[in-house]
């Protein structure tokens, strides 16, 4: 997996030509992948805003994640992350989005400690993925960042062509 520092060089080259802002829906990773964009100079140019909605309430009211989605298939779900992914692209071009079980615990039937969710895209577009991480609570909140800025690389190389 490429450094998120090599992720975010190349990232922020494509979203600057592009012209596009970049909006990120956290749950797990608790605001990781917008610390990562601001810490890089001159991000303003195409970082638009972050979103951390640890809980469920936030998800519904903060990017509009339909209640019954949340019942029916819990946070940690690809239909939830894709809900995440739209709700945040309505506040710019693009958005990444991510939720998961970080550990140590939480952990329930089917969705191990290291299960994360991640998807990208724009409102009417979107890649969603379900990644397996080990290791503990920090390592898979890392392993989600570079995973989740790869595929965000990858979606905006792929919509170019």
């Amino acid at each position: 997996m490429p450094a998120i520092a090599d992720l975010l060089s190349e990232l922020s080259a494509q979203l600057l030509a592009r012209k596009l802002k970049l909006v990120t829906a956290e749950s797990c990773t608790g605001g990781l992948i917008a610390s990562a964009c601001t810490d890089l100079a001159g991000s303003s140019q195409w970082f638009e805003c972050g979103f951390v909605t640890y809980s469920n309430a936030a998800k519904e009211r903060d990017l509009g994640v339909p209640a019954e989605i949340l019942n029916s298939y819990g946070a940690v779900s690809e239909e939830t992350v894709k809900a995440m992914v739209k709700g945040a692209a309505r506040y710019g071009d693009l958005s990444i989005a991510v939720s998961g079980i970080a550990g140590p615990g939480g952990a329930v039937a089917g969705k191990p400690v290291g299960t994360v969710w991640i998807g990208c895209g724009s409102e009417e577009v979107q890649r969603i993925t379900l990644f397996q991480f080990d290791g503990d609570r920090d390592a898979v909140r890392q392993q989600s960042v570079a995973k989740a800025l790869e595929m965000l690389l990858e979606f905006v190389n792929d919509a170019a062509h």
